[in-house]
């Protein structure tokens, strides 16, 4: 008899990691190390297993609970998303960081029945900032709307703060993914003056001939870019080919990772990325990471990834996922936390300066102070400029907030609707 995709599924992870004590708190990591989006899965699901390994083996785990990390291979499918949770969820998972839209928005009526957190980075519904429609769904500290008003403000700061009658072309991912920040971008057109057109690249996006052609046509004055995997480095190849300025080519969150531009060589020198934490490996945790994780053989991948933009956002989403936890294990007074206490725990977190440095994450990240109404956080990020000669991304702005007065337009009318739809009323009140 052929056994289920389910049940292959439920094999694989049984297989990958002992059984869970009763004690242990379960993170499922929902990863992808195969196919197309490979080279940008691999250096995150490094970062984010390495960070929670240090816990364990430095600290005994967060308030004495080891966090078991079972991983589970999506290949950013969907449906094998979707499967993994099913068949991880039933060991006291408390919190799924699935690093994938089209996962999330699967997942997101599925995390409000069975009370699971999901916690999406940068990544997945915007408009699940709304802590009053979403209970159980987190996206701070910054989301894809953020990221596209970060470009335009930092696009304003490069042109004395008029955009009128400058042409601003989008490179997207033809997903749920890509399409986010489309309506941002209109909206933010109309109020700067800026001419928007948008490109979509298809799955998985290694032919992009005929929209870099476009782009030569039309000579933008800037590209953004909403990318993933293999799309990314293709990309940015096609604008070397067509001689199109990098420091005029900017990328989401998403499409600036060392993976991207390196294979482009000296002439992805100046290209620009979002980031809404820092990167590189000068951070004080990583001399705990190099002691308890990699010199002990305990590391996830091989080494060559730590330190580097993705590594770096798996060990943030990690350190969240944590802190976090610790939070709701102070609220509740006990270390055995359930989802619901977690959830408590998201929905209170604190997370100042200086706890950031007790962590040696002095400066990596903006401070996030949550609440019931605010799963988004502070929608702040920095700008990147990559250096080619030195392989590495130099900060190329301070700290810039979303404008908020075009997304908290945008998040109240999209999680309005999401509400009305699915017969959720308002909470926090």
């Amino acid at each position: 008899m052929k056994k289920t995709f389910a049940a292959i599924v439920a094999a694989a992870v049984t297989a990958s990691v002992a059984a869970p004590a009763l004690a242990d708190i379960v993170v499922p990591n929902l990863s992808y190390r195969t196919g197309p989006y490979a080279a940008n899965g691999i250096p995150y699901a490094d970062g984010f297993n390495d960070y929670m390994t240090l816990l364990n083996e430095r600290d005994g785990g967060v308030g004495g609970e080891k966090i078991v990390v079972p991983e589970c291979e999506t290949a950013y499918n969907t449906e094998k998303g979707v499967e993994c949770y099913e068949a991880t969820k039933g060991d006291n998972a408390v919190v799924y960081n699935p690093l994938s839209t089209g996962i999330t928005y699967q997942l997101i009526p599925k995390v409000n029945v069975d009370n699971r957190v999901l916690y999406t980075p940068g990544y997945g519904r915007t408009s699940a900032a709304n802590g009053k429609v979403f209970e159980w769904v987190f996206n701070y500290p910054a989301n894809y709307w953020d990221g596209a008003s970060i470009a335009i403000k930092h696009l304003l700061s490069k042109n004395g703060g008029d955009l009128k009658g400058k042409k601003v072309a989008l490179v997207f991912h033809n997903s749920a993914y890509g399409k986010e920040p489309i309506r941002t971008l209109e909206e933010l057109s109309k109020k700067h003056g800026f001419e928007l057109s948008t490109i979509p690249v298809d799955h998985p996006g290694q032919e992009q001939k005929s929209q870099w052609l476009q782009i030569r046509r039309d000579k933008p004055d800037y590209v953004l870019m909403w990318g993933w995997g293999v799309m990314n480095q293709v990309a940015i190849q096609e604008a070397v080919n067509i001689k199109y300025p990098m420091e005029n080519f900017i990328g989401v969150w998403w499409s600036g990772s060392e993976n991207d531009v390196a294979p482009a060589g000296d002439k992805a020198n100046g290209y620009t990325t979002i980031s809404f934490h820092g990167t590189g490996a000068d951070y004080p945790v990583y001399a705990d990471l190099q002691k308890y994780v990699v010199d002990a053989g305990k590391a996830a991948g091989a080494g060559d990834q730590v330190g580097t933009m993705l590594y770096s956002r798996g060990m943030y989403a990690a350190m969240i996922i944590s802190e976090a936890i610790r939070t709701a294990q102070g609220m509740a007074g006990t270390s055995a936390v359930t989802p619901t206490q977690v959830r408590d725990g998201f929905e209170n977190l604190d997370l100042t300066e200086a706890r950031l440095g007790e962590l040696g994450l002095p400066g990596f990240a903006q401070p996030i102070k949550a609440s019931c109404a605010d799963h988004g956080g502070p929608g702040s990020a920095q700008i990147f400029q990559w250096d080619a000669a030195g392989k590495k991304w130099n900060p190329a702005s301070d700290w810039i907030t979303s404008d908020a007065e075009v997304i908290d337009m945008l998040v109240a009318e999209d999680s309005a609707a999401f509400a009305s739809e699915n017969n959720i009323a308002e909470r926090c009140n």
